[in-house]
Protein backbone atom coordinates (compact mmCIF):
# COMPACT_ATOMS: atom_id res chain seq x y z
CA UNK A 1 0.00 0.00 0.00
CA UNK A 2 1.37 3.59 -0.41
CA UNK A 3 2.59 5.15 1.99
CA UNK A 4 -0.17 7.75 2.51
CA UNK A 5 -2.71 5.09 2.76
CA UNK A 6 -0.33 4.04 5.86
CA UNK A 7 0.00 7.08 7.50
CA UNK A 8 -4.20 7.30 7.26
CA UNK A 9 -4.15 4.14 9.21
CA UNK A 10 -2.27 5.35 11.84
CA UNK A 11 -4.07 8.65 12.27
CA UNK A 12 -6.93 6.74 12.75
CA UNK A 13 -5.96 4.87 16.02
CA UNK A 14 -6.89 6.15 19.28
CA UNK A 15 -3.67 5.52 20.58
CA UNK A 16 -1.82 8.07 18.20
CA UNK A 17 -5.15 10.55 18.40
CA UNK A 18 -3.18 13.60 20.43
CA UNK A 19 0.34 12.98 18.17
CA UNK A 20 0.99 16.05 16.31
CA UNK A 21 1.70 16.14 12.45
CA UNK A 22 5.56 15.51 12.93
CA UNK A 23 5.26 12.81 15.03
CA UNK A 24 3.10 11.10 12.99
CA UNK A 25 5.32 11.10 9.51
CA UNK A 26 8.29 9.97 12.20
CA UNK A 27 5.92 7.24 13.53
CA UNK A 28 4.94 6.28 9.62
CA UNK A 29 8.16 5.86 8.48
CA UNK A 30 9.04 3.70 11.34
CA UNK A 31 5.95 1.26 10.65
CA UNK A 32 5.99 -1.69 8.12
CA UNK A 33 3.14 -2.62 6.50
CA UNK A 34 1.82 -5.92 6.33
CA UNK A 35 -1.37 -8.01 4.70
CA UNK A 36 -2.07 -11.48 6.08
CA UNK A 37 -4.39 -13.70 4.11
CA UNK A 38 -7.02 -15.45 5.84
CA UNK A 39 -5.88 -18.23 8.72
CA UNK A 40 -2.22 -16.85 8.38
CA UNK A 41 0.40 -17.14 12.24
CA UNK A 42 1.51 -13.48 12.57
CA UNK A 43 3.91 -15.31 15.59
CA UNK A 44 3.66 -18.01 17.50
CA UNK A 45 5.20 -19.33 21.29
CA UNK A 46 8.37 -19.19 22.26
CA UNK A 47 9.50 -16.52 19.21
CA UNK A 48 11.36 -13.95 19.77
CA UNK A 49 9.00 -11.17 20.97
CA UNK A 50 10.43 -7.71 19.05
CA UNK A 51 7.80 -6.46 17.57
CA UNK A 52 4.12 -4.36 18.30
CA UNK A 53 1.10 -4.48 15.95
CA UNK A 54 -1.48 -2.76 15.17
CA UNK A 55 -4.59 -4.04 13.08
CA UNK A 56 -6.00 -1.45 10.88
CA UNK A 57 -8.22 -4.52 8.59
CA UNK A 58 -9.40 -7.82 9.39
CA UNK A 59 -9.42 -9.51 12.62
CA UNK A 60 -6.71 -11.65 14.58
CA UNK A 61 -7.57 -14.61 17.38
CA UNK A 62 -4.94 -14.44 20.22
CA UNK A 63 -4.29 -17.87 21.84
CA UNK A 64 -2.64 -20.02 24.62
CA UNK A 65 -2.29 -23.53 24.76
CA UNK A 66 -2.11 -25.70 27.58
CA UNK A 67 -0.19 -28.27 28.95
CA UNK A 68 -2.48 -30.90 26.97
CA UNK A 69 -2.48 -29.22 23.96
CA UNK A 70 -5.88 -27.98 24.31
CA UNK A 71 -6.40 -24.12 22.75
CA UNK A 72 -7.67 -21.61 25.01
CA UNK A 73 -8.73 -18.23 23.39
CA UNK A 74 -7.92 -14.85 24.93
CA UNK A 75 -8.99 -12.85 22.68
CA UNK A 76 -10.64 -11.53 18.82
CA UNK A 77 -8.16 -8.54 18.10
CA UNK A 78 -10.61 -6.40 15.66
CA UNK A 79 -9.78 -2.67 13.64
CA UNK A 80 -8.11 -0.09 15.44
CA UNK A 81 -6.85 -2.26 18.74
CA UNK A 82 -2.97 -3.16 19.22
CA UNK A 83 -1.86 -6.81 19.66
CA UNK A 84 1.74 -7.87 20.79
CA UNK A 85 2.08 -5.33 22.95
CA UNK A 86 4.01 -7.14 25.80
CA UNK A 87 7.20 -6.87 23.85
CA UNK A 88 7.19 -3.12 24.76
CA UNK A 89 6.47 -4.49 28.25
CA UNK A 90 9.92 -6.60 28.46
CA UNK A 91 8.41 -9.94 27.40
CA UNK A 92 11.43 -11.63 26.02
CA UNK A 93 9.53 -14.56 24.63
CA UNK A 94 5.89 -14.95 22.97
CA UNK A 95 3.59 -16.89 25.12
CA UNK A 96 0.59 -16.81 23.26
CA UNK A 97 -0.18 -17.50 19.28
CA UNK A 98 -1.94 -14.63 17.03
CA UNK A 99 -3.65 -15.91 13.81
CA UNK A 100 -5.16 -13.95 11.18
CA UNK A 101 -9.24 -15.17 11.38
CA UNK A 102 -9.36 -13.01 8.11
CA UNK A 103 -7.76 -11.60 5.31
CA UNK A 104 -5.79 -8.44 7.16
CA UNK A 105 -3.71 -5.18 7.38
CA UNK A 106 -1.00 -4.43 9.92
CA UNK A 107 1.42 -2.10 10.67
CA UNK A 108 4.41 -3.20 12.79
CA UNK A 109 6.79 -1.41 14.86
CA UNK A 110 10.46 -2.67 16.36
CA UNK A 111 10.04 -2.83 19.92
CA UNK A 112 12.90 -0.72 20.21
CA UNK A 113 12.14 1.46 18.26
CA UNK A 114 8.61 2.08 19.73
CA UNK A 115 9.91 2.06 22.76
CA UNK A 116 12.61 5.36 21.91
CA UNK A 117 9.66 6.87 19.67
CA UNK A 118 7.88 6.70 23.38
CA UNK A 119 10.45 8.64 25.08
CA UNK A 120 10.29 11.67 22.41
CA UNK A 121 5.97 11.07 23.14
CA UNK A 122 5.86 10.54 26.72
CA UNK A 123 1.80 10.69 26.79
CA UNK A 124 1.97 7.53 24.90
CA UNK A 125 3.02 4.99 27.64
CA UNK A 126 -0.03 6.15 29.72
CA UNK A 127 -2.39 4.71 26.71
CA UNK A 128 -0.26 1.87 26.46
CA UNK A 129 -0.16 1.05 29.88
CA UNK A 130 -4.14 1.50 30.22
CA UNK A 131 -4.39 -0.79 27.67
CA UNK A 132 -2.29 -3.42 28.86
CA UNK A 133 -4.02 -3.51 32.16
CA UNK A 134 -6.81 -3.54 30.57
CA UNK A 135 -6.08 -6.70 28.56
CA UNK A 136 -4.66 -8.43 31.33
CA UNK A 137 -7.95 -7.90 33.59
CA UNK A 138 -10.20 -9.44 30.75
CA UNK A 139 -7.84 -12.14 30.05
CA UNK A 140 -8.02 -12.71 34.01
CA UNK A 141 -11.80 -12.68 33.92
CA UNK A 142 -11.97 -15.34 31.15
CA UNK A 143 -9.66 -17.68 33.05
CA UNK A 144 -11.87 -17.36 36.14
CA UNK A 145 -14.72 -17.40 34.35
CA UNK A 146 -13.84 -21.42 32.57
CA UNK A 147 -12.67 -22.35 36.14
CA UNK A 148 -16.02 -21.38 38.01
CA UNK A 149 -18.71 -20.51 35.80
CA UNK A 150 -21.33 -23.32 34.20
CA UNK A 151 -21.45 -22.86 30.13
CA UNK A 152 -24.70 -21.01 29.93
CA UNK A 153 -22.82 -18.34 32.27
CA UNK A 154 -19.64 -18.20 30.79
CA UNK A 155 -22.05 -17.49 27.53
CA UNK A 156 -24.39 -15.15 29.61
CA UNK A 157 -21.09 -13.69 31.38
CA UNK A 158 -19.89 -13.00 28.19
CA UNK A 159 -22.87 -11.02 26.94
CA UNK A 160 -22.31 -8.71 29.73
CA UNK A 161 -19.05 -7.96 29.31
CA UNK A 162 -19.17 -7.64 25.30
CA UNK A 163 -22.38 -4.79 26.49
CA UNK A 164 -19.71 -3.12 28.77
CA UNK A 165 -17.18 -3.06 26.59
CA UNK A 166 -18.31 -2.21 23.07
CA UNK A 167 -22.66 -1.45 23.72
CA UNK A 168 -24.46 1.42 23.08
CA UNK A 169 -26.96 2.77 26.03
CA UNK A 170 -30.19 3.84 23.67
CA UNK A 171 -33.13 4.66 25.90
CA UNK A 172 -33.87 1.40 27.95
CA UNK A 173 -32.03 -0.89 25.65
CA UNK A 174 -28.02 -1.51 25.12
CA UNK A 175 -27.01 -1.92 21.36
CA UNK A 176 -24.13 -3.77 20.76
CA UNK A 177 -22.54 -3.78 16.63
CA UNK A 178 -21.28 -5.87 15.43
CA UNK A 179 -22.29 -8.95 17.18
CA UNK A 180 -19.86 -11.62 17.01
CA UNK A 181 -20.96 -15.32 14.90
CA UNK A 182 -21.90 -17.72 17.11
CA UNK A 183 -19.00 -20.30 16.69
CA UNK A 184 -16.63 -16.91 17.44
CA UNK A 185 -18.83 -16.71 20.89
CA UNK A 186 -18.32 -21.01 21.27
CA UNK A 187 -14.84 -20.62 20.64
CA UNK A 188 -14.39 -17.62 23.54
CA UNK A 189 -16.36 -19.18 26.34
CA UNK A 190 -15.34 -22.73 25.70
CA UNK A 191 -18.58 -24.18 25.20
CA UNK A 192 -20.39 -25.90 21.93
CA UNK A 193 -21.63 -24.04 19.78
CA UNK A 194 -25.42 -25.53 19.36
CA UNK A 195 -25.06 -24.59 23.62
CA UNK A 196 -24.41 -20.93 22.56
CA UNK A 197 -27.23 -21.16 20.24
CA UNK A 198 -29.16 -22.24 22.94
CA UNK A 199 -28.58 -19.93 25.38
CA UNK A 200 -29.19 -17.03 23.00
CA UNK A 201 -32.58 -18.14 21.90
CA UNK A 202 -33.96 -18.96 25.33
CA UNK A 203 -32.53 -15.11 26.59
CA UNK A 204 -34.47 -14.22 23.20
CA UNK A 205 -37.80 -15.95 23.96
CA UNK A 206 -37.30 -14.70 27.55
CA UNK A 207 -37.26 -10.84 25.98
CA UNK A 208 -33.96 -10.15 27.74
CA UNK A 209 -31.99 -10.09 24.45
CA UNK A 210 -32.75 -9.87 20.78
CA UNK A 211 -29.80 -10.33 18.39
CA UNK A 212 -29.19 -10.75 13.88
CA UNK A 213 -26.25 -11.14 12.64
CA UNK A 214 -25.27 -7.65 12.72
CA UNK A 215 -25.85 -6.58 16.37
CA UNK A 216 -27.04 -7.93 19.94
CA UNK A 217 -29.64 -5.87 22.02
CA UNK A 218 -29.72 -6.34 25.39
CA UNK A 219 -33.40 -5.29 26.49
CA UNK A 220 -32.81 -6.31 30.28
CA UNK A 221 -29.20 -6.55 31.43
CA UNK A 222 -30.36 -6.58 35.39
CA UNK A 223 -32.46 -9.60 34.16
CA UNK A 224 -28.96 -10.94 32.61
CA UNK A 225 -27.09 -10.45 35.45
CA UNK A 226 -29.30 -11.80 37.73
CA UNK A 227 -28.78 -15.42 35.65
CA UNK A 228 -25.18 -15.18 37.42
CA UNK A 229 -25.92 -14.76 40.77
CA UNK A 230 -27.68 -18.26 41.02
Amino acid sequence: MADKSKLWYLENFNLFSSLKQDSMMELNKLAQEKEIEKNQPIYFPNEPSSSIFFLKTGRVKISRYSDDGKEIIMAFINPGEVFGEMSYFGEGERTDIAISVDPSYICAINKDEFARFIERNPALNLKLTKIFGLKLKSYSERIEDLVFKDAKQRVISFLIKLSEENGKQVGDQIFVKPFLKHQDIADLTACARQTVNDVLTDLREKSIIDFDRKKLIINDLSKLKSFLKK
